[in-house]
This record gives C-alpha cells, structure tokens and sequence, in this order.
C-alpha cells in the first residue's frame, strides 16, 4: 500500500507521482499507456487502500471528474488524474449519457449495459444509431489548481457485438470509416483515436510543459 501524505504536510506540489481516481481497470490501463513515458510514479486509488466513493451527481462530465480528483488531491497531498465519460446514441435522446456506468441499475456489469442498450435499440435503423463518446479529464494538483481536458469521438451503435478488446461499450460502437468497433482495435490504435486518448494526450501535454517548467 502506498504511504500517504497529509495534505497539511504537503509543501512541495511539484509533480512526481500521479494518483488515477478511478477503481476502472480499463481506465487505468488507457491511463498508464498514454501517460507512461513521462516519468511520473503513476498509482491507482486502490493503492491507497479502501476510500469511500465520491458522489457523481455533477451536471457535466467535467464536474464529476473534478469532483473525483479534487477529493483525492485534498485528502493525500498529491496531484490527481480522475475520469469521467460517457456514451451518448442519438436515438435514445443522448442517453445513456452521465449514467453510461450505471445504465442497467447502480452495480450493473458491462454486459448488463451493453445489453440493455442493444434491447432499446432494436429495430432502430442504422441512420438513427448515430452516437459519440465523451470524456472529461481532471488533473487536480495538491495546491487546489484544476485542469480539465475533453475529447470525443463519433460512431454508430451496432446490433451486436464485436471483438474482445477494451471495456464497457467498446464491442457495441463502431467506427463507420473503420467499420471495426472499438473492441476490435488495438490498444494503441484505440489510444490514438478515442475520447479518452484524445483527452490523455492533452493533459499529456500538460503535464510535459510542467515537467519541463520544473527543470
């Protein structure tokens, strides 16, 4: 387990350890693939121990994800990354939407997501199936100063699932120029093109400006 520091104790806010907010191994993955060669120590919140969870009742992407960093930057004295996304299909009005984790009920599983969200679609012709993910990221630093990165991506729901890559609802959205679904990408071709690569690779560049800063 990694020993924590008090925020009170924590003069020095200079970057060397990256907290990821999230208890999503699909996230942290992505994370630490994009951000990984940057220097940093990155750990997950789960090396922190057992925390109690942050409410996410934010009205926006955004707001969740700084909700979530900022309360593990305050509690340890440490600069956190935390992520908050979303898939929106435009035939169901934008939703899933915030509640894309918990569209199936509030411990749902992917598949029970995926699922769920397949059911509302059927018999919904292709040119309504269009639909976009989004993502926020928050990179919130000990002293309190937040940044927020965004990125999106469009596609179209397909009526089955494809390929055994990725997480969440990567089987189910496809790329139309690729006509391959996110599950079916690599992992580097996914970090390249996704809402959540697109977003790393702005903090990315955040973070090595700051890093440069500090010499």
């Amino acid at each position: 387990m990694v020993p924590l520091t008090p925020l009170a104790a924590a003069a020095d806010v200079s970057i060397d350890r990256l907290v990821i907010a999230t208890t999503n191994q699909g996230k942290i993955r992505e994370i630490r693939a994009v951000l990984g060669d940057l220097g940093l120590t990155i750990v997950a919140q789960s090396d922190y121990g057992a925390l109690p969870p942050v409410l996410e009742d934010g009205k926006t992407y955004a707001a969740n994800a700084v909700n979530k960093a900022t309360a593990i930057a305050s509690r340890f004295g440490v600069t956190a990354l935390a992520d908050d996304s979303g898939l929106e299909v435009d035939a169901l009005g934008g939703a899933p939407g915030l509640l894309s984790a918990r569209f199936a009920g509030p411990h749902a599983t992917d598949g029970e997501n995926r699922r769920l969200l397949l059911d509302r679609l059927r018999g919904v012709p292709v040119s309504r199936r269009g639909a976009r993910f989004r993502c926020a990221l928050a990179l919130v630093d000990p002293s309190g100063v937040v940044r927020v990165a965004e990125g999106l991506v469009e596609g179209v729901i397909r009526d089955h699932e494809a390929g055994c890559g990725g997480f969440g609802y990567d089987p189910v959205f496809e790329l139309p120029d690729r006509g391959l679904t996110f599950a079916e990408l690599t992992d580097d071709e996914k970090n390249r093109i996704s809402h959540r690569g697109r977003a790393l690779a702005k903090v990315h560049a955040m973070l090595l400006a700051e890093l440069k800063a500090e010499g």
